[in-house]
């Protein structure tokens, strides 16, 4: 079996590191090898060019003591990062450590090595500013956004520990998520929530039905939630082919369990909602599901799916 190649982006924050333990916990060493990569940011020639100016012969630069500062503070955390590594069971060749000068922008030089063979990308929700902004860091919101080839793994601040939850629906896409998953969840097992939501009747679909007469607002009614279980019940076959593409990888069948969940109003907010009931630490999912909706080339519920699951892993596969 071909080793998994894990790309680990860090910036020498809390939460970078939290993604390296993330890695070490979930990653077998025997079947996965794992590059921490760093981007650095480059000064400025012109800010050299003070050290030229007689006035600043005694003493240096602060562009140029930043820049040993900063680069003590990466080899520092490198250094307890790759620990971490070594205490779970990776060594040699299993770590690698890149360190790139900045090209085009942090997220951009990210995905270009992203995309020379890694199979999945994993960063921290937030980065060494530990802005607050909204829900995402910046270059966690571009990576998200624009990295499409590559599955990503966004490492909330308690997410290590606990099981998994594949939320699926009848897509080609939550299928390859499960086929991905698959080996990592063999490695090393843990409890595996196969969950399908349905969302019920929306207030608009009832607000429809009542401009019909009386007996043809009962039938109508009654043909939606016909539809309604009738696709729950599609379900039934998609989470018996993800209950085999588990087994064949070899995750214990007796770990493994589904949950349909039907009329609620957020498909989201009930897959984040079964995650805490379940105690999965982990949420995996395809980019898109059957809608094909593409906004800022993600699919709605998995958008808003990594804006409720702050203290949760999210798992997105292309």
């Amino acid at each position: 079996m071909d080793k998994k190649k894990i790309l680990v982006a860090v910036d020498g924050s809390r939460w970078a590191m939290e993604a390296v333990r993330y890695a070490a916990e979930v990653c077998d060493p025997h079947r996965t090898e794992i590059a921490l990569f760093h981007v650095t940011m480059p000064i400025p020639e012109s800010f050299y060019d003070v050290e030229k100016n007689p006035a600043f012969r005694t003493r240096r630069a602060p562009a140029r003591a930043w820049e040993d500062a900063w680069r003590l503070m990466i080899e520092d955390f490198l250094e307890r990062a790759s620990e971490i590594l070594k205490k779970s069971g990776f060594e040699g060749a299993g770590v690698q450590i890149i360190l790139k000068t900045r090209q085009v922008g942090i997220a951009r030089d990210i995905i270009t090595e992203a995309e020379r063979g890694y199979d999945a990308v994993v960063l921290g929700r937030r980065g060494m500013s530990d802005m607050k902004d909204l829900i995402l860091g910046g270059v966690s919101t571009k990576l998200m956004s624009r990295l499409n080839q590559v599955p990503v793994w966004l490492v909330g601040e308690k997410a290590r520990g606990g099981g998994f939850l594949m939320a699926l629906d009848a897509s080609d896409e939550a299928l390859k998520a499960v086929t991905f998953a698959a080996p990592f969840l063999a490695a090393k097992p843990r409890d595996v929530v196969l969950l399908h939501v349905v969302r019920g009747m929306d207030p608009q679909t009832e607000a429809l039905a009542r401009f019909l007469a009386p007996e043809d607002q009962k039938d109508w009614l009654k043909k939606v939630r016909e539809e309604m279980e009738r696709a729950a019940g599609f379900m039934d076959e998609v989470l018996e082919r993800a209950f085999l593409i588990l087994e064949e990888h070899g995750v214990p069948r007796d770990l493994v369990k589904t949950r349909v969940v039907t009329g609620v109003s957020s498909r989201a907010a009930a897959i984040v909602q079964e995650a805490k009931t379940e105690g999965s630490g982990t949420i995996i999912m395809g980019r898109r599901g059957l809608s094909r909706v593409e906004e800022f080339f993600m699919g709605r519920v998995s958008h808003k799916v990594i804006q409720l699951a702050q203290n949760h892993t999210v798992w997105i596969v292309q």
